[in-house]
C-alpha cells in the first residue's frame, strides 16, 4: 500500500516506504493527496527544476548511499524516487554526483516529452544539489588524483550542461526539498520539506471552498 502511495500520491514517504519494505509489517501510514497547482504565468516560458540529495552509506549493513530527487513541472512535482545507489562510492562528492547523474537522465526524458508535445522550455534548467564538490566536478572535464576513478558514465552531465540544457546550482541543505526522501529527518525538517509536496488538511479546505464557489 505505501508503495502505491509514493508512486501517486506521498512522494515525502519514500525513504520511511524503501527501509519499511525491508520488513514487510504493518505499515499503517495516512495518506493525503499532492499539492498540483501549477504556478502558469503567460508572460515566461515552461519552467522545469529538480532538486537531488544524497545520505552518504546511509545503509549500514551495505554501505551504499540513499539517494533521492524531485522534479517540478511549473512547480507541481511531477517525478521523485529513492533508492539505494548500485554500487559503495568513497566520498560524498562522487555519491552526490552519482545522483546528480541519475536526476539529469530523468530530466532529459521528461525535456524529450514536453518536446514532443511541441511546447516550449524554459532553458537552462536548474538542477539543485547541495554538495560543492559535485558542482565543481560536473563542471570541470578534468580529473584530479580524488576524482579519476569516478566512473566515466556519471560525466555525460557535462556534456549537457556544456551545451546549455542544464545548469546545477547550490542549494543550502536545509532548503533542498529531497531531503526528506533520502533520510528520516527530525519532524521540523520533515514538515517544512513535505509542504512542498502534499496538501496539509487547511488546504484541502480552502481548495474546496474556493472550486464551490
Amino acid at each position: 500500500m505505501l508503495l502505491y502511495l509514493v508512486k501517486h500520491l506521498r512522494p515525502d514517504l519514500s525513504n520511511r516506504t524503501r527501509e519499511l519494505s525491508k520488513v514487510m509489517d504493518k505499515a499503517t501510514e495516512q495518506h493525503i493527496g499532492l499539492k498540483l497547482k501549477p504556478e502558469d504565468d503567460d508572460n515566461k516560458l515552461w519552467e522545469l527544476k529538480a532538486f537531488s540529495d544524497v545520505d552518504f552509506t546511509g545503509d549500514k549493513e551495505t554501505r551504499i548511499s540513499v539517494m533521492g530527487y524531485v522534479i517540478y513541472f511549473m512547480n507541481v512535482q511531477v517525478c521523485w524516487h529513492s533508492r539505494g545507489q548500485k554500487s559503495v562510492t568513497l566520498s560524498t562528492t562522487e555519491a552526490e554526483y552519482a545522483a546528480c547523474s541519475e536526476v539529469v537522465k530523468e530530466v532529459l526524458f521528461i525535456l524529450q516529452l514536453i518536446r514532443h508535445l511541441q511546447v516550449e522550455l524554459q532553458l537552462l534548467i536548474s538542477v539543485h544539489v547541495d554538495n560543492i564538490g559535485a558542482i565543481i566536478l560536473a563542471e570541470n572535464q578534468n580529473s584530479s588524483d580524488r576524482t579519476k576513478h569516478v566512473d566515466t558514465r556519471y560525466h555525460f552531465v557535462q556534456q549537457y550542461i556544456k551545451d546549455g540544457t542544464v545548469l546545477i546550482e547550490f542549494v543550502r541543505g536545509r532548503d533542498n526539498y529531497s531531503d526528506i526522501i533520502t533520510k528520516n529527518t527530525t519532524s521540523e525538517i520533515h514538515h517544512r520539506h513535505s509542504k512542498k509536496l502534499i496538501w496539509t488538511k487547511d488546504e484541502y479546505k480552502s481548495e474546496a471552498r474556493r472550486i464551490t464557489t
